[in-house]
């Protein structure tokens, strides 16, 4: 429930896999991975054939979570900031209720400062997006207890 306007991921424009690394800011959103993420800005690895967001026509609007931004923090349709095509940088939705999110980008393989290219060297051992997992289990914790 909640996702009946959420997009396709086709093939990206540049017609080939692309991997590297880029920047994505999280939006305000309900999703139970982004809680108190809003505004952020982190690198990201990115690994995807298919992330361009195209949209069936609908009178709803997906919910946006995560958009690629380019390097003074604005949504970016530009190569290679944007890895796919995607219209406005778009590349994550989640639903009204936050419980599922969708996203081409990886931060399950940036949870660690040693698993980017790149940090900022005041990090740690944990980078931002280990907060994903941390939210997760909170709420599936609030969730056992109601």
């Amino acid at each position: 429930p909640g996702a009946q306007a959420w997009p396709r991921f086709l093939a990206n424009s540049s017609q080939r896999f692309e991997a590297r690394l880029t920047t994505v800011k999280i939006t305000s959103n309900p999703s139970i991975f982004f809680k108190g993420l809003a505004g952020v800005c982190l690198p990201i690895p990115v690994a995807h054939g298919e992330g361009r967001v195209v949209f069936s026509p609908s009178k709803d609007q997906p919910i946006l979570a995560m958009q690629y931004v380019d390097s003074a923090q604005k949504p970016t349709t530009s190569y290679p900031q944007n890895p796919n095509g995607s219209p406005d940088g778009l590349t994550a939705f989640t639903t009204p209720d936050g419980r599922a999110t969708i996203m081409m980008p990886h931060p399950e393989r940036a949870f660690l400062t040693q698993q980017l290219s790149w940090h900022p060297s005041d990090w740690g051992e944990l980078s931002p997006w280990f907060a994903m997992f941390q939210n997760a289990r909170r709420w599936t914790q609030d969730q056992i207890v109601k």
